[in-house]
């Protein structure tokens, strides 16, 4: 990360939290989710997870999932159980559907130019990004990505949307957790930077 990005505000960290598959897929071919959605799970972190969030990242397919899955232009009240008063940055080349009522920031473009909003809105606590793989791995690209959050599932897809079509070696990335969560392996790691920040 380059000098002006770390004088943005040096304590927020930009977060890949996710779930994924055993053979490293967020959704399958037509983007679907289902096979998350049966999967057991004892405990449910996430609320205390969500409670370090002071802004969320995420692309145009996962926005436009959810939109669709919970149909959110009918219903905009439920979106406050997703994400609730949170600034949403959602990058897209396209026109998307607004949600009544939601803090939605539209952005496009490099992630390393918007950063300094993004960590703004953020306060002084983390930023998440939701997803997909390609969003979290251009942050990685741009010396952004501070953590990976992965619960991984006891499921095979054999192709789909990769958790994150990028190269890390085993250098860039230190395990630092590992919980087990019903059928659900969650595991965290720190990412090492080029310039040897963790």
């Amino acid at each position: 990360m380059s000098a002006p990005f770390a004088s943005v505000n040096p304590v927020t960290r930009a977060i890949y939290y996710t779930a994924t598959t055993l053979d490293g897929f967020l959704a399958d071919d037509h983007d679907s989710l289902d096979w998350l959605f049966v999967v057991e799970q004892e405990q449910d972190g996430f609320p205390l997870f969500l409670d370090t969030i002071g802004a969320i990242v995420q692309g145009s397919t996962t926005y436009e999932w959810v939109v669709r899955h919970e149909d959110l232009i009918a219903h905009p009240e439920k979106w406050p159980e997703f994400y609730g008063a949170r600034p949403n940055w959602v990058f897209s080349r396209r026109a998307l559907p607004r949600i009544d009522g939601a803090d939605l920031r539209f952005a496009s473009g490099d992630v390393r130019e918007r950063w300094p909003d993004i960590a703004a809105s953020a306060g002084d606590r983390d930023v998440w990004i939701v997803g997909g793989g390609d969003l979290a791995g251009q942050f990685a690209d741009a010396g952004l990505l501070d953590e990976i959050r992965v619960s991984v599932a006891p499921v095979t897809l054999g192709s789909g949307r990769p958790l994150l079509p990028r190269r890390f070696e085993s250098d860039r990335l230190t395990l630092t957790s590992v919980a087990r969560n019903g059928q659900f392996a969650e595991l965290t790691y720190t990412v090492r930077h080029d310039d040897g920040r963790a």
